[in-house]
């Protein structure tokens, strides 16, 4: 099969969906790999390097686009991008589909084959290709409200960790998946008073267990999430329903009663965030305030550190996008958590939690793929 990599055109992307590691493995399978001439700048992978690799260079995403029979990315293709995707085409990336109405509907017009690597998952029910970015975004979001909560960045001068004699600042996660396990590890690490909320009391025992008792943590109501955004100087959602739009669990209501110049970083924002008051930002102007609070809502996080994250991401997506290569479709009738990645199949919607949340028709992927 020949395999496409463009390169990434969100703001501030700087990840590549194969590294030069993951083409020499596609080119050893006996695929040809195009791509994009400077994709990999951001992670200081030069063309030569793809050349050595076994790749073929061009010049343009359109001479990737129309040389492959698969596209593999990073972030969701760009409406300049769906524009070139044909019918038939396999595009394996992350898509977010639920709160983007505008993208589903140009995959669906483009009819192509879009695996989103945000809904395969594996044995265990986890979401093996969404947990290194998850990983990487948990630390960053730390870092991101460390960073807003400093007096020159509009925040109230508090420092996470406190010193003796001086209190450490409140940090409240909410959700205790992979996302919000990292938050609450590096906040521990840092010095702050942390507490995790979570729906799961089995995993409340597990992060209880895994974290030596050092967080606090609560069974998520409506109650308890309210009395900790009060009483909290950073907030971190991190809530996730997979393939569906997250759930509004900080109201616009709330951020009148919390403690001025406190922060929000809304992690879940790639899925239309968890906060009533999220909209996206981007890396070059991460933060905007309503009501005297801080909104943190980056919507590639991982993108700020493109070398750590797409090797990582790379090492989980690998198999995946050589069985893909190698099988095409097939790949999707014979492996069940592959095919719970496929989002979009000529024309029609394969994932029921966007259709629900986009008002749109829903088709099995078993009927599309006759299984």
């Amino acid at each position: 099969m020949k395999v496409g990599v463009p390169r990434e055109i969100k703001t501030q992307e700087h990840r590549v969906g194969l590294t030069p590691m993951a083409v020499r493995e596609y080119v050893a399978a006996g695929h040809q790999v195009v791509v994009q001439a400077g994709a990999g700048d951001g992670i200081g992978a030069t063309n030569a390097a793809y050349a050595a690799a076994g790749a073929r260079i061009v010049d343009t995403a359109r001479n990737v686009f129309d040389a492959a029979d698969m596209i593999v990315k990073v972030k969701e293709p760009q409406p300049a991008e769906w524009k070139m995707l044909r019918e038939g085409q396999i595009l394996f990336t992350y898509l977010h589909l639920a709160p983007d109405g505008e993208q589903a509907i140009g995959l669906l017009n483009s009819g192509c084959i879009a695996v989103a690597y945000e809904t395969v998952t594996d044995n265990a029910g986890g979401l093996p290709l969404l947990a290194p970015m998850s990983e990487v975004a948990g630390r960053l979001a730390i870092e991101a409200a460390a960073f807003s909560l400093r007096k020159s960045n509009g925040g109230k001068g508090l420092l996470l960790g406190g010193v003796p004699g001086v209190p450490p600042a409140r940090v409240v996660v909410i959700g205790g998946g992979v996302v919000g396990t990292q938050a609450a590890r590096m906040a521990v690490g840092l010095g702050a008073e942390v507490t995790i909320l979570d729906r799961s009391l089995p995993r409340l025992r597990q992060l209880d267990d895994m974290l030596a008792g050092r967080v606090r943590t609560r069974y998520s109501t409506a109650a308890s999430i309210e009395e900790e955004v009060l009483a909290a100087d950073a907030v971190i959602g991190a809530v996730l329903i997979p393939g569906a739009s997250a759930p509004k669990v900080v109201t616009r209501k709330m951020l009148g009663q919390m403690r001025p110049r406190s922060v929000l970083v809304d992690v879940s924002i790639d899925q239309g965030g968890c906060f009533e008051t999220s909209r996206a930002t981007t890396h070059e102007e991460p933060t905007y305030e309503v009501d005297d609070i801080i909104h943190y809502c980056v919507a590639n996080m991982p993108g700020a550190v493109p070398v750590t994250s797409s090797h990582a991401l790379n090492h989980a997506t690998l198999p995946f996008g050589l069985a893909l290569a190698a099988e095409g479709e097939q790949a999707l009738v014979r492996d069940p958590h592959l095919r719970h990645g496929l989002n979009i199949h000529r024309g029609r919607l394969t994932c029921l939690p966007v259709a629900r949340a986009l008002g749109l028709e829903y088709v099995s992927a078993e009927l599309v793929l006759r299984i």
